[in-house]
């Protein structure tokens, strides 16, 4: 078995330069094709370097290794708090909603959310769909609506659906114990 060399300063700051201009999470093949290496083992060398790196320095960003062989560049949780009201907020408070009721209902009819969100709901779908949040298919004469493994990135749930709910159903459990708690989700993206 052939070592495998140690990656060059301008391999790592090609995948770390991928990580911040996608930002949302990129397969290896994605930071393969930016590098110019045919080799999905020596891209993944590169990217588990810059995770290793990011772990033990005290800088504002880290990049995680998540499900599925994808990668992340983002702000640490830590700083989130204290830099959330200059960030640009991805969505407006109605279609956060819709994304939340979406997210713990799925899969469901747009014609159901709709009944419980009221009409606004097609105008927040769209939105939701054109950030790569959820997902529609065609169901009769309605949509049928999923979150998309974006959202789960996004917000660090799991891609599973019963544990993205159990996920869900958790967090809902702290907000009822302590309703005028602020609860934040894990893993807040630098941008989307």
């Amino acid at each position: 078995m052939r070592l495998e060399r140690p990656p060059k300063d301008e391999e790592i700051s090609l995948a770390m330069a991928a990580l911040y201009a996608a930002g949302r999470p990129l397969r290896i093949d994605d930071v393969r094709s930016v590098i110019g290496t045919r080799s999905t083992r020596r891209t993944k060398v590169i990217l588990d370097t810059i995770v290793r790196q990011h772990k033990g320095d005290n800088g504002p960003f880290e990049v995680l290794e998540l499900e599925g062989e994808r990668y992340v560049l983002q702000l640490r949780p830590n700083l989130f708090n204290r830099v959330k009201r200059v960030a640009r907020p991805l969505a407006g408070r109605g279609a956060l909603k819709t994304l939340a009721f979406i997210a713990y209902r799925q899969p469901i009819t747009q014609k159901d959310v709709v009944a419980v969100r009221g009409r606004s709901t097609y105008k927040y779908v769209k939105t939701l769909e054109g950030l790569g949040l959820i997902n529609r298919e065609r169901s009769g004469r309605t949509w049928l609506l999923r979150t998309s493994e974006a959202f789960a990135d996004l917000f660090g749930f799991s891609h599973d659906l019963r544990g993205l709910k159990t996920q869900l159903r958790s967090l809902l459990g702290e907000i009822k114990k302590e309703p005028n708690k602020r609860v934040e989700l894990a893993r807040p993206q630098v941008s989307v």
